[in-house]
């Protein structure tokens, strides 16, 4: 469960980081890649919470 607990953490960090990265250096490219990735770690996190199997899969990460 633990292991779960920071992958979430790794993609939702990692989309916040692209995102500071690309808003810093004026990418644009950087900042919609990190904005997406934030919003799909912060999705899987809260699938992966529900409790319940969700699209077919009990666990998301």
């Amino acid at each position: 469960m633990k292991l779960r607990r920071r992958e979430n953490r790794a993609v939702i960090i990692l989309g916040v980081l692209l995102l500071l990265a690309g808003w810093l250096t004026g990418i644009s490219l950087l900042y919609t890649v990190g904005a997406i990735v934030l919003i799909v770690g912060v999705v899987f996190f809260i699938l992966g919470n529900v409790g319940r199997p969700v699209g077919g899969r009990k666990v998301w990460f």
